[in-house]
């Protein structure tokens, strides 16, 4: 009985223990992806002096994050920077393109404000940094 006890209280102080390592795992991975894609996308622009209008002439367009979704790419040339993320003083975040993932919740919002978005891994800042909205001042 007692060693159950202590198995369960071994468990149950790992578990969130490993979630945690789980969610800092997938954020690096997606970190790492997104700036591979970056300078992926620096080479073509250089090479065409534009952005392309997706991500498939640089061979990612079924490209998935850590949680299964695909990475979220908007040429901001083209959209116009009224559909560009956003920092807490809704000034776009980019100023040729936006990348990112969606994040755990698979769910996201222009402002990086928004609840929905405190997860997403972005690039901001024209690949300055690379990382969870959250840590994004």
């Amino acid at each position: 009985m007692i060693a159950l006890a202590i198995l369960g209280v071994l468990a149950g102080i790992a578990l969130p223990s490993y979630t945690e390592y789980r969610d800092r795992v997938s954020v690096a991975q997606a970190v790492s992806d997104i700036s591979g894609l970056h300078v992926a996308l620096q080479r073509y622009i250089d090479d065409n002096r534009q952005p392309p209008s997706s991500l498939a002439p640089i061979g990612a367009s079924a490209k998935l994050d850590p949680w299964g979704n695909g990475y979220v790419y908007l040429n901001l040339q083209a959209a116009g920077l009224a559909k560009a993320r956003k920092n807490k003083n809704l000034v776009p975040i980019n100023s040729q393109y936006d990348l990112y993932s969606k994040g755990k919740d698979g769910a996201s919002t222009s402002p990086l404000t928004a609840a929905s978005s405190r997860d997403d891994v972005i690039l901001a800042n024209d690949g300055a940094f690379i990382g969870k909205a959250s840590d994004y001042e």
